[in-house]
């Protein structure tokens, strides 16, 4: 396979009172994905189904994120999620708990030898 990459997005996203990493992570995909209208796969004469999207998300505590939940908020494109440490857990100094930050970075790439 003969991948290219042709584009890379980044976001953020928050959870301000929840300590929900999952929501933080689908807010940061969304806030990359929706600044944005890509043609790219019509550039190169491919299906959006072709679309091979590799995002690497940052946060504090990976094993409290839902993959599956992530791969359900893109449109079309194969999806290869990959969850690390990152991000920020922001204490709140009059109150309990944290707000979470999670970052994104969305690559899409086509296998250009089926073109």
């Amino acid at each position: 396979m003969a991948k290219t990459r042709v584009l890379v997005e980044f976001g953020m996203g928050t959870s301000l009172r929840r300590e929900d990493y999952t929501e933080a992570a689908l807010r940061a995909i969304k806030d990359a994905l929706w600044h944005n209208s890509v043609n790219m796969a019509e550039l190169f004469g491919f299906p959006k189904e072709a679309m091979i999207i590799d995002a690497e998300i940052g946060v504090q505590q990976p094993e409290k994120v839902d993959v599956e939940a992530l791969k359900a908020v893109f449109p079309y494109g194969k999806p290869n999620i990959k969850v690390t440490q990152g991000g920020l857990d922001v204490d709140k100094p009059h109150t309990e708990g944290n707000t979470v930050i999670a970052n994104a970075a969305i690559v899409v790439s086509f296998d250009m030898e089926s073109a």
